[in-house]
């Protein structure tokens, strides 16, 4: 190894050399180019089993906003009709939120309200309203068979539940059951101080033919008032 190293391994014809010597250098430049050929390729593979994982982990990564949005159904279009007479009964700064045959009972109605816009401190589930009306229509005409400002009411007075106290902003949940047709629950955003108060639910009673309050066990609903200096909460 000592003479190999002195005389520089490739100078292969230096008339020098013995034939030992000669031999073992033959020998060593075989093996150089094999195993320097067999790490080019081996680092070639792994380079190349490195990108093919690369690229299928973003493909992945693209590939899944675009199914979760596929997954979302798009919210249907108002209908120009429907929302100019929400318009018409609450002002152009109205925010349709439910449309179609609500109270089943074939006439097309819709929920629209004045909208507060959601803010960090304002972040409670429901929507948060200062305004609302449940609008149908009958023989091409829309007519307000609800409305929630100050108090809640309908054509034939205010409702049961509602508070005497005028009423600022409220809470508005509701839900499309299969049977009863549209259930909205009115909550006041604070009544003297109190901000811990039951929500109002309201739904259509098919026996008188309007929207009415329910009792507190959401089961009964009850009679209008004419005043709200006199309360009453008959059960119908």
């Amino acid at each position: 190894m000592d003479n190999l190293q002195s005389s520089g391994v490739l100078g292969a014809n230096a008339p020098s050399f013995d034939a030992s010597v000669q031999t073992r250098a033959r020998k060593w430049r075989r093996f150089i180019p094999v195993f320097w050929n067999g790490s080019r390729l081996l680092g070639f593979v792994l380079s190349a089993l490195a990108f093919a994982i690369l690229l299928a982990g973003c493909g992945q990564e693209a590939a899944k906003p675009v199914a979760e949005t596929a997954a979302k159904p798009a919210e249907p279009a108002v209908p120009e009709e429907i929302q100019t007479a929400a318009q018409t009964l609450l002002g152009n700064e109205t925010q349709v939120l439910l449309f179609g045959d609500l109270a089943r009972t074939g006439n097309l109605q819709f929920l629209a309200a004045n909208v507060v816009p959601k803010t960090p401190k304002n972040d409670a589930p429901g929507t948060i309203v200062t305004r609302a009306v449940v609008a149908e229509k009958n023989e091409g005409k829309w007519t307000e068979v609800l409305r929630c400002d100050e108090h809640l009411k309908n054509p034939k007075g205010f409702l049961g539940l509602t508070p005497i106290g005028a009423i600022a902003g409220w809470r508005v949940q509701y839900e499309q059951d299969p049977v009863k047709g549209l259930q909205i629950y009115f909550t006041p955003l604070k009544i003297n101080g109190d901000t811990h108060v039951l929500p109002i639910g309201v739904g259509w009673n098919p026996q008188t033919k309007r929207y009415q309050s329910l009792d507190r066990s959401y089961e009964h609903f009850l009679m209008e008032s004419p005043a709200l200096e006199t309360p009453r909460s008959v059960l119908r």
